[in-house]
């Protein structure tokens, strides 16, 4: 009981300190309990509470309390000040200490991945390099989600680390959402901006998925990992075939996919270069460990070209960060922000600061004039029948002359957006297969399926998609422009020509694009180049659905320039 009322006694006494209540009252209330019958004085050896016995004064110092408090007779422990674990410099040593999947593992189809990823180092290196924007940030959000930093190299598995890979399946971005899967995990597929390219968007997106897989297949991130790549109902199905059958479920035994089959294995298999690169006579390619970007608010619309000047970046630059966006500015939709490198978004800041936000996007007064149309008007200003509807509250596709529309514009020159969508469509199709291959623009009809352009023209739908950039699936518009590369055709020497002269009659053709004369006809040309009508037709779809050639006309052919 005595050790109670002391412990109270005490408690209060040092509490008082911090009261507002008068100092002197304290002091006589303090007097009359300490001299009270009910109170017993104990010393502090004997004191089982480990109370302090010496209090300071409740008028001391600051110094003349600490002086006290030091010299108590309870020993005080000097705080351990915790031990920080230096940074690695490069982000690959914090990629290896996070893993957490079982990658010790020897079978015939990761032999055969890490043969060609060691044999391959240029390809290591260059797609390290571009992934060097993102790699902070994306072992950065695995580690906050506790998922194993060995998914930071699936996009070099999906997409090479590029953010504008596009697969024939229609998969998107650097991590290769396909369009119905993106949209499940929020990813906005619009013609100004996609989801499935934007770094923090798609990441996010692949951790969410991630996760949910894992945890569908109780933990087994091989089961996770090929369900990412053919969809969870096909790993399912073959987990469930295998059981009726009384085979093993692991990952190795199931009939899946080629390409699933293939997938996982080339993960593993670069964990393990990453892990002990020196085994496979590999050097990783140095990559900072510290943030590439900053992400900058920019509150709505804005020019990437703009953004660029004001950053003090190029355009370039800008998409590669920001690769969601489509065309020459950020969506109106959102999401208004832009990534910039660390070291220039504090200017960029300050720069937009200074921009009011009617100069943010460059707007054109259209005037309405007699023949247009919506989609006539769109097409002229490099932009859609919707952006337009939007833009000006038009519910219909009806317009009236003299009707005055407001419409966005780039503010440089449309060829200087280099990585928009249109351009990188644009340097796709205007980039040749091989050599002396004879470009045909297309122009797509109603009723036309890849598969009936491809088989007019001698070659396959997936070379088409790929000729375009195309996924097998897209859709096809009247009016869409697509190119097609045809190969020239090999002479064919008389089967009774000796070796010498065979050698003599090889082919060696040449494209040669000729201006219609006065007087020529498409027989006339034939002759002259020895060709035949039905070839020049095949190379010229225009001249091919006119009646007449017309002085002025150009016409490309393939010429044999050697012949026997």
């Amino acid at each position: 009981m005595i050790y109670k009322i002391l412990w109270v006694c005490l408690a209060s006494l040092i509490l008082s300190a911090c009261q507002t209540t008068s100092k002197v009252e304290q002091d006589n209330d303090l007097a009359e309990l300490l001299e009270s019958e009910e109170v017993e004085v104990v010393d502090a050896d004997t004191d089982r509470l480990g109370v302090i016995d010496t209090v300071p004064p409740i008028n001391s110092t600051a110094e003349e309390t600490e002086e006290v408090l030091a010299d108590a007779t309870i020993e005080k422990k000097e705080p351990v000040e915790p031990v920080k674990s230096k940074e690695p410099d490069d982000i690959w040593d914090r990629v290896r200490a996070g893993y957490q999947m079982n990658i010790d593992i020897d079978r015939p189809r990761l032999s055969s991945q890490l043969r060609w990823f060691s044999t391959h180092p240029s390809y290591l290196d260059r797609v390290s390099k571009r992934g060097e924007r993102y790699l902070y940030y994306i072992v950065d959000e695995l580690e906050k989600a506790g998922l194993p930093t060995e998914i930071a190299l699936l996009p070099i598995v999906e997409s090479g680390f590029d953010p504008f890979g596009y697969s024939h399946g229609r998969a998107s971005g650097p991590w290769q959402f396909i369009p119905s899967t993106g949209q499940m995990y929020g990813l906005d597929q619009t013609w100004w901006y996609d989801g499935r390219r934007d770094i923090i968007g798609s990441t996010q997106a692949a951790i969410a998925y991630l996760t949910r897989l894992h945890k569908m297949f109780d933990g087994n991130w091989e089961h996770a990992l090929a369900s990412y790549n053919s969809g969870e109902g096909t790993v399912m199905r073959a987990i469930r075939k295998n059981k009726k059958a009384g085979k093993p479920t692991d990952f190795w035994s199931l009939d899946l996919p080629r390409e699933t089959r293939a997938y996982v294995p080339k993960l593993i298999a670069l964990a393990k270069i990453i892990k002990n690169p020196e085994k496979y006579n590999y050097s990783t390619y140095f990559i900072p460990n510290k943030p590439y970007f900053d992400v900058v608010n920019i509150g709505g619309q804005l020019d990437l070209a703009q953004a660029a000047q004001m950053a003090g970046v190029s355009i370039d630059e800008v998409y590669l960060l920001n690769p969601g966006f489509n065309q020459w500015a950020t969506s109106p939709d959102g999401p208004h922000r832009l990534l910039m490198p660390i070291s220039k978004a504090k200017q960029f800041r300050t720069k937009l600061a200074e921009i009011p936000p009617t100069e943010r996007v460059t707007w054109v007064r259209y005037t309405v004039k007699a023949g247009d149309s919506l989609l006539l008007v769109a097409k002229q200003h490099n932009t859609t029948v919707g952006v337009l509807q939007n833009v000006n509250k038009i519910s219909s596709s009806l317009i009236r002359v003299g009707q005055e529309l407001m419409i966005p514009v780039a503010g440089n020159d449309i060829e200087s957006y280099t990585l928009s969508s249109h351009q990188r469509l644009l340097a796709k199709q205007s980039n040749a297969p091989s050599r002396n291959r004879i470009k045909i623009d297309y122009t797509v009809a109603s009723g036309d399926s890849l598969w009936l352009i491809a088989n007019k023209y001698g070659t396959t739908s997936k070379t088409l998609a790929r000729w375009n950039s195309m996924g097998l699936g897209d859709p096809l518009f009247p009016g869409k422009k697509l190119v097609v590369w045809l190969e020239p055709k090999e002479s064919k020497s008389n089967s009774q020509t000796s070796p010498q002269n065979a050698l003599n009659t090889r082919s060696v053709m040449k494209k040669v694009v000729y201006t219609i004369r006065s007087g020529d006809s498409l027989a006339v040309v034939a002759n002259k180049f020895k060709v035949s009508v039905n070839d020049i037709k095949g190379w010229n779809p225009k001249v091919s659905s006119q009646k007449y050639v017309q002085p002025g006309d150009k016409v490309t052919l393939l010429v044999n320039v050697v012949g026997g």
